[in-house]
């Protein structure tokens, strides 16, 4: 059911005993926000804008909403269609107001305790937050306030933000929003929704993707990516800057700075995370993908009878570089699109399965060819591998392997799915070694600098912490496999 929130503490919700020892889990994907003020359609509105983000969570789901007076929450494990399977869960969240979030973790467990939005009575009335990103200093701020005497619920580094706001003496909100950001490190897009006003806040870096819309009605929409305004019929304003907040409420919308802003974008959302439709950082995902393609063939030519692309994120890569090479291109993989994503798999076990579900090789469209192979990118090597081992059983004379980013190298504490080295093929390997464990005649790689050289702002304006160990925003010395934020105690009930 959903749950209504009032009162002045910070809500205490029991932890399954079932899933007590589970509570150390590995990080994933980014997740996915959308929300709208103002409409009347709010939560069923909400809940089609996290359809098209459908891609960046499929683990949780979530929407809570505000009628002026009160917050009402509905989440539930699963994609959006599983959340929401109760009858009339989206008809009891029917309100005005509404933020909502799709979830792979990044940090803590795959629990419903940790499914957003997040919840809390504070002195200052209810609020709830969806967070996409990752806090570095999560720990640190958690640690704090345990020592105080705080109470936390989830395993979530998202969780500390409900604790600085209830806890900021500031008696405005807008006040106690830029109190709470300026304490907090890492990558955060995030959306909090109160009784009268939803704001829409944007790290000073910019690592994650956070965009302002506008319905024909003058209803204001936020949302991680463009094309969940497409299918809600809200026209796209501008990206919420870095280092602000964008409010929404009675008065229309406004912004306040509380950070200066200093541009680091993650360019693997070009590579992988977004949808193809989309626009982000200033340019369309689209474009930008065929273009590091077209990229990748300058650097890797080859001799070849057609270039094939891994479905779906190397599509754009693939034709890009059939154009520049004058390789015809084929469709040399089926999709099964009644499966996930393949690499935010909460385990290796489910990543080999769905690697081997998700596609299917056209034999009759590499068999007795030399074979260019396009992907966006290889991170632990597993289902690269099987997918070239595919092409050679099907009768590939040639595979060659040209991957549309450089070698990862490094682990993320952003909010992606690798945070330890020791999962990385290229962390200690060259790439003759690579090529050799991924069983290909040749490996290609497009460099950082061909791959910066195609995105329109400055070259310094992304995060290339994963290619290059450069990391914008500094982590906490002794960070490891463990993301920042799960190196917590285990969680007891009673």
């Amino acid at each position: 059911m959903p749950e209504a929130l009032s009162g002045t503490q910070l809500m205490q919700i029991p932890l399954p005993q079932t899933e007590l020892e589970d509570h150390m889990g590995t990080a994933r994907e980014a997740c996915g926000l959308f929300g709208l003020w103002n409409d009347p359609e709010a939560a069923a509105k909400t809940y089609y804008g996290l359809f098209a983000l459908q891609h960046r969570g499929q683990e949780s789901a979530g929407i809570t909403s505000s009628n002026g007076e009160r917050l009402i929450r509905h989440r539930g494990m699963g994609t959006l269609p599983n959340a929401f399977s109760e009858p009339g869960s989206l008809e009891r969240l029917r309100n005005p107001n509404a933020i909502g979030h799709v979830r792979y973790s990044t940090t803590g467990s795959s629990l419903i305790q940790n499914a957003q939005p997040l919840t809390a009575n504070t002195q200052w009335g209810p609020l709830a937050a969806a967070h996409n990103g990752n806090l570095v200093n999560a720990a640190e701020l958690r640690e704090r306030f345990e020592k105080s005497g705080s109470i936390f619920q989830t395993t979530s580094d998202s969780e500390v933000i409900l604790h600085l706001m209830a806890s900021a003496p500031e008696e405005a909100a807008i006040d106690r929003l830029v109190s709470t950001c300026r304490q907090l490190e890492g990558a955060f897009s995030l959306l909090i929704l109160t009784r009268d006003a939803i704001y829409a806040i944007r790290d000073p870096q910019g690592l994650r993707p956070l965009w302002i819309g506008q319905t024909a009605e003058g209803s204001y929409a936020f949302a991680s990516e463009t094309p969940a305004f497409d299918l809600t019929h809200v026209t796209a304003l501008r990206e919420v800057e870095p280092g602000t907040i964008a409010i929404a409420d009675a008065s229309g919308l406004r912004e306040v700075r509380f950070a200066e802003a200093e541009e680091k974008h993650c360019v693997f959302e070009h590579v992988y995370f977004s949808r193809p439709d989309g626009t982000l950082f200033g340019d369309h995902v689209q474009l930008m993908r065929r273009a590091f393609g077209r990229a990748l063939a300058r650097e890797h030519p080859v001799e070849a009878d057609c270039v094939i692309a891994i479905p779906d994120s190397g599509n754009a890569a693939a034709l890009g570089y059939a154009l520049e090479s004058g390789i015809p291109f084929e469709h040399g993989f089926i999709r099964n699109h009644y499966v996930g994503r393949t690499f935010i798999q909460p385990n290796q076990a489910d990543r080999t399965l769905h690697a081997d579900l998700k596609l299917n090789v056209v034999r009759w469209a590499v068999a007795g060819k030399r074979v260019v192979v396009v992907d966006d990118s290889v991170v632990r090597g597993t289902t690269a591998k099987s997918r070239c081992d595919y092409l050679r059983q099907a009768g590939a004379k040639e595979v060659h392997l040209r991957i549309s980013c450089p070698p990862i190298r490094h682990p993320c504490f952003y909010g992606v799915d690798f945070q330890s080295k020791g999962e990385l093929i290229a962390s200690n390997a060259d790439n003759a070694e690579i090529t050799k464990r991924l069983g290909v005649d040749t490996l290609g790689y497009l460099s950082v600098e061909g791959m910066l050289n195609e995105l329109s702002k400055p070259k310094d304006s992304y995060c290339t912490a994963c290619w290059t160990g450069d990391y914008p925003v500094a982590i906490p010395e002794g960070t490891g496999k463990k993301s920042c934020g799960e190196t917590l105690l285990p969680l007891v009930e009673g």
